[in-house]
């Protein structure tokens, strides 16, 4: 019997650092599982966030119909380890078309998972044992982290303050998680925070390789986590807002946004 680890999201709380690890200890992982990070299916992770975007009931086909294209070309193993944080839909702070802010992960993401459940038992099987994992962080730190990664990414205009006064009542990623575990059930929802395992040697895979139940004497000769996605310093995001709120072609923005990233810290 087929099981499969669906590590969902969120944004913004190891998940780079997560699939980094295993894209460098595939090798010596693939005894134990078969890993596929978004560079394995961009098509499928790509669907996924754009219909949280523009939540269309063909752009859920579409999602479908991608995974399915992605398991069919994949071979059956005893365990299968997904990652792809936008299987939860868009960081909130992103807009969906219209204009609206996206403020919750939950109603994209509960449809999303459920395509996902579908999907996997056409592919292996009624009997294939399904588990979602999400990592998580601290609120504030997560919303604080939310906003540096938007000043780079996108045109956003608001000062932190600004931006954090735009969501009075937003889920923390452990609230998002609980709130999927009931809605899954009986599929389990596995969690694991951030701030417990940002100084292990392994990073938050660690919580996945205890899932996985990877041996202590295999974990031991693994190649350490690094820290990937860190954040700006105070300095940078300051240039990035001062950027955002200029009248430029877009194209000129993202130049000079990876400008300021290459030169690194002053």
């Amino acid at each position: 019997m087929t099981r499969v680890i669906v590590h969902a999201g969120y944004h913004k709380t190891g998940t780079t650092s997560l699939q980094d690890f295993m894209a460098a200890n595939r090798t010596a992982l693939a005894p134990h599982f078969a890993y596929y990070g978004k560079a394995d299916f961009r098509g499928a992770g790509a669907d996924a966030r754009i219909y949280a975007q523009r939540p269309y009931p063909w752009r859920l086909a579409r999602f479908r119909l991608s995974l399915r294209r992605f398991l069919a070309a994949i071979p059956e193993d005893d365990l299968i380890v997904l990652s792809r944080e936008t299987f939860s839909g868009g960081m909130p702070g992103h807009r969906r078309l219209g204009g609206a802010l996206m403020t919750s992960y939950f109603g994209p993401a509960l449809k999303l998972a459920r395509v996902i459940i579908a999907e996997l038992r056409r592919r292996f099987g009624r009997d294939v044992e399904i588990v979602f994992f999400y990592t998580t962080r601290a609120r504030e730190d997560w919303i604080r982290s939310a906003h540096g990664h938007l000043l780079r990414s996108i045109r956003l205009t608001d000062d932190y303050d600004t931006f954090r006064t735009r969501f009075p009542a937003l889920a923390s990623p452990a609230e998002e998680a609980r709130r999927m575990r009931g809605a899954l059930a009986p599929v389990p929802v596995v969690t694991a925070a951030l701030e417990d395992w940002r100084d292990h040697r392994e990073g938050p895979a660690g919580a996945l390789l205890d899932l996985a139940g990877i041996p202590t004497d295999l974990r031991a000769g693994l190649t350490p986590a690094g820290r990937a996605n860190a954040g700006q310093s105070r300095d940078l995001r300051a240039a990035f807002l001062d950027l955002n709120r200029q009248d430029m072609p877009k194209a000129e923005l993202r130049a000079r946004k990876a400008a300021l990233v290459a030169e690194g810290p002053s």
